[in-house]
């Protein structure tokens, strides 16, 4: 039977989401392992891959459960017990068999959280912060990135992406509480993709913007820091 796992994380020390064969210390790589320990040794499939540092407040990942464990609200409980605290299982259901959480789903949306403050020990995981944020330019310029673009000259080097053309539906900024929200929705992104958006947003004019879009003139961007950026929601 396949299940589709839903669950929040802090992805402060954390070494990304992805297993990977240097170490345990993953978001996934620790599912993995605790799945084992619970006698599962099919292969944990996630909707996408967040960077180290990178949060996430509803990330899926599919897997298929052996008959023994058919009492999902029993293996909900075990697996929160095993989990660190820094990780939540918030859903487990069950799909159909063709469900895949990364090729089924539809739209991926995330958020970047800004503060305009000095630093500060509490938050620093989890807010960029900044003390001098043109925040009504940011407002404005985030449509730049609306429709079908070739984002190439917004892509870390190192993906494994066939294609560089992604459709962003929603890119918007407003203010919640003393925070700046940059929120963008899209068929998929690329690797590191929104943080070098959100870094062109914060050092460029629109204009160097619209031609970096097109690919008419590159200028060199900093990702903005990972400890900003969630994923907060797959869509299918």
């Amino acid at each position: 039977m396949r299940y589709a796992i839903t669950l929040a994380y802090n992805g402060t020390n954390f070494f990304g989401s992805q297993i990977q064969k240097e170490t345990n210390n993953t978001v996934f790589g620790t599912i993995e392992h605790i799945l084992k320990q619970l006698g599962i040794d099919e292969k944990v499939v996630v909707s996408g891959r967040t960077d180290r540092g990178v949060h996430a407040t509803a990330q899926v990942c599919h897997v298929d459960l052996p008959p023994f464990w058919d009492d999902i609200a029993k293996f909900k409980k075990v697996l929160e017990k095993m989990v660190p605290a820094s990780l939540q299982i918030k859903k487990i259901q069950k799909v159909n068999d063709t469900f895949h959480a990364r090729y089924s789903a539809k739209k991926r949306v995330y958020r970047y959280i800004i503060k305009e403050a000095k630093s500060n020990p509490f938050e620093e995981s989890f807010v960029t912060f900044l003390e001098d944020v043109n925040f009504e330019q940011i407002e404005k310029n985030i449509k730049l990135f609306l429709g079908e673009h070739d984002f190439k000259y917004f892509m870390k080097t190192g993906s494994d992406s066939k294609s560089t053309t992604r459709i962003i539906y929603r890119a918007f900024a407003y203010k919640h509480k003393g925070f700046f929200i940059l929120n963008f929705e899209a068929n998929g992104f690329l690797r590191s993709q929104i943080r070098l958006m959100v870094g062109a947003l914060l050092k460029l004019t629109a204009t160097q913007i619209q031609e970096q879009i097109e690919g008419n003139k590159i200028h060199k961007i900093k990702p903005a820091c990972s400890n900003g950026l969630y994923l907060a929601r797959i869509k299918y």
